[in-house]
């Protein structure tokens, strides 16, 4: 007999699961397709994410960061340790550890609300059918009132550097490095190159970076990305800017790197080499040929603003779709599509998406730059309060990096808060939840911050924006 569902989930990652949960907990017969298989061979939930993505990269950078702060970090605090060192084994063990323990729970969470788990390859056929191929080749076909498309995205390849998983790996091999590389190159200066190159430099790897854009972090804020560029140069990553790899050649065991740069042509040697230069949606054998689902220019499934495709019923979310690849993107999407396919007039505010970048000090934004908007023509008001004074990052000794506050010039209206520095992700977020309920500068000047903490500098940005800053110089309005 055939099955039928209310809806139908391709995909287990961050936007399918919880599309799956919230349409369940919504009285929706709900299933869930997912074929990613473990180290162990057994199907593990979580998409990209959970499973060689942003938990296993940030288990890594903590891990990192302890043996950095042990080896060089705690003299200042009085503190003299003797003798450390690493076990890359054992450090990739706990990262398998914590992502066995996530996977596991999604499971738990789809028995709890009453989600179907059909395992195997999820295909959207015409007229709202799923083709549903199991490990062993059998295949089933699936009925559906709706369908959700949430087949996330894989690492681009490029031909220069082809990808063995051995001395050439991409995001997903370079986190199960069983010895630190003493040379180690990365190809590309995103979110993901930084962060790996993070965490291998400071277990020791001399570490160089290569970027074909001739801009740092071109998506940050101008100022916090030259911060961020002055700051990752003195932790000893060889950031080379327009620098375009052009070719690999591996032999006895090692890589050798050819690029380009303003220089010309030039050749480095390195023990691994990271890939590391973005990624694109999976959609190959997802959608039948007239399933009717359309695609844009770059691969991506079309959708409208809220995840609707172009056939009545079928939904995309996620890296499949327009917008950053962010797993927090891909939740919030899950929970409109499911909602609104349960009734309800849910959507979702796409301006104040936060971004993060893990290194330390962490960089994080929510809404424009100041650079987006001077093109725009809009007038803002700036204020920036450094964490150099900063009681709270003083006593813990962390004190690099800023927090920025954008404001518009008439109306005060909050359009950006940019951080690089201690517990930047968290202070960003204070600032998206007050501008999502339209907060003023103003209004953030005005409430009351517990003392001493890091959100201080928020407090004390927001009051610059219009020059009542009280520990630091104010500077005149722009």
């Amino acid at each position: 007999m055939t099955q039928k569902f209310d809806v139908v989930v391709i995909g287990a990652g961050p936007g399918g699961y919880v599309a799956a949960i919230k349409a369940a907990q919504l009285g929706l017969k709900t299933a869930c397709i997912e074929k990613y298989q473990d180290k162990q061979g057994k199907v593990a939930l979580g998409g990209t994410c959970l499973n060689v993505g942003c938990i296993p990269s940030k288990a890594l950078l903590d891990s990192s960061w302890k043996y950095h702060e042990a080896s060089e970090g705690f003299k200042v605090h009085g503190i003299e340790v003797k003798g450390v060192s690493i076990d890359v084994p054992a450090m990739v063990g706990r990262k398998d550890v914590i992502v066995k323990n996530l996977t596991g729970g999604v499971s738990t969470l789809f028995k709890a609300n009453g989600v179907s788990l059909l395992e195997g390859h999820g295909k959207l056929l015409a007229n709202k059918q799923v083709e549903l191929t199991a490990a062993d080749g059998s295949i089933e076909i699936i009925e559906a009132e709706n369908v959700i498309i949430a087949s996330g995205s894989k690492p681009i390849d490029i031909p220069p550097a082809p990808v063995d998983q051995n001395v050439i790996v991409d995001s997903t091999g370079a986190l199960d490095f069983l010895e630190v590389p003493k040379k180690l190159c990365v190809i590309g200066a995103g979110v993901i190159g930084l962060e790996l190159g993070s965490v291998w430099a400071r277990l020791g790897a001399e570490v160089t970076v290569l970027e074909a854009l001739d801009k740092f972090l071109p998506m940050a804020d101008e100022q916090v990305a030259k911060e961020a560029l002055k700051t990752f140069t003195k932790q000893g990553l060889n950031i080379r800017l327009g620098a375009r790899v052009t070719g690999s050649e591996i032999k006895k065991k090692q890589v050798t790197v050819t690029f380009t740069d303003a220089v010309g042509e030039q050749k480095s040697t390195f023990d691994k080499l990271i890939v590391a230069v973005g990624r694109r949606p999976v959609t190959t054998n997802v959608l039948a040929a007239d399933c009717g689902v359309k695609l844009d220019e770059r691969g991506f499934i079309f959708v409208d603003d809220h995840c609707a495709t172009s056939v009545p019923g079928v939904y995309a979310v996620g890296d499949v779709v327009r917008g950053p690849m962010l797993a927090h993107k891909a939740s919030e999407e899950g929970v409109m599509v499911a909602e609104r396919i349960a009734g309800h007039k849910a959507q979702m505010n796409y301006d104040l998406i936060p971004s993060v970048i893990y290194t330390h000090p962490e960089i994080a934004w929510v809404g424009k730059t100041e650079q987006t908007l001077k093109a725009e023509g809009v007038a803002v008001n700036v204020g920036v309060f450094p964490f150099a004074a900063s009681g709270r990052a003083m006593a813990a000794n962390d004190t690099g990096g800023l927090v920025k506050v954008i404001a518009d010039a008439t109306s005060d209206r909050v359009l950006g808060v940019h951080v690089i520095g201690p517990g930047a992700a968290e202070l960003v977020q204070q600032g998206a939840i007050g501008m999502e309920f339209g907060t003023s500068a103003e209004d953030l000047g005005m409430m009351v911050f517990s003392h001493p903490t890091l959100s201080e500098a928020l407090h004390e940005a927001a009051l610059a924006v219009n020059g009542h800053a009280i520990h630091i110089a104010n500077r005149k309005k722009r």
